[in-house]
């Protein structure tokens, strides 16, 4: 029997994508492989699983272009508290970043508000008989659920790298007894990826 990923359709080209978890210290990254036809709804599941933190609790959306032209592209929700979304399923990545060197945002936890810088790095073509979407590279750990945004998660690293500290076992029993910042589990993740 014909293995599934040699005989899908190979995409025309693809991506190389750099996603930065903005305001990082050392930074978060993952170097990220789509098909540059993938919907930004896809997308969206992609980063969610490479970034191996994020539960897809909560909002999130793609911003493209610079205030005051800033385009919103998510779930529409027809409240849209004054700031009209596209909706995601309906738009490509490739209709929003054609160049190398260009870069959009994804923001997920509307209260945390994690962006997440996303540069287009390469321009490809695919590679015969591999699947498609892949991270090939990544750096640390994706901060936990819930723990108040990128400074938060400065304070969360902090205590837990104090046994002294007041709030050490606390913290530690918030996270589920441990936690590693330097953790990156890549084969983990492309396992996770050929599931979508």
């Amino acid at each position: 029997m014909a293995n599934r990923k040699h005989t899908k359709k190979q995409p025309a080209q693809i991506y190389q994508l750099k996603i930065t978890l903005k305001d990082s210290k050392p930074p978060i990254w993952r170097r990220v492989q789509v098909p540059a036809d993938i919907r930004l709804s896809r997308l969206h599941r992609v980063i969610q699983e490479v970034m191996d933190g994020w539960e897809d609790y909560h909002l999130h959306h793609f911003m493209v272009g610079k205030h005051p032209d800033l385009e919103f592209y998510g779930i529409p929700d027809p409240e849209d508290w004054g700031v009209p979304t596209k909706n995601e399923a309906l738009f490509t990545l490739n209709q929003i970043l054609e160049n190398e060197g260009e870069q959009i945002i994804y923001e997920y936890d509307f209260g945390d508000g994690w962006e997440h810088v996303i540069l287009l790095e390469k321009i490809l073509p695919p590679e015969e008989g591999v699947f498609y979407p892949r991270c090939i590279k990544g750096k640390r750990a994706c901060p936990p659920e819930d723990c108040g945004g990128i400074w938060g998660y400065a304070h969360l690293l902090e205590v837990i790298s104090d046994p002294k500290n007041p709030d050490y076992n606390m913290m530690l029993e918030w996270l589920g007894g441990s936690f590693d910042p330097e953790y990156f589990d890549l084969n983990g993740i492309n396992e996770r990826l050929q599931a979508i």
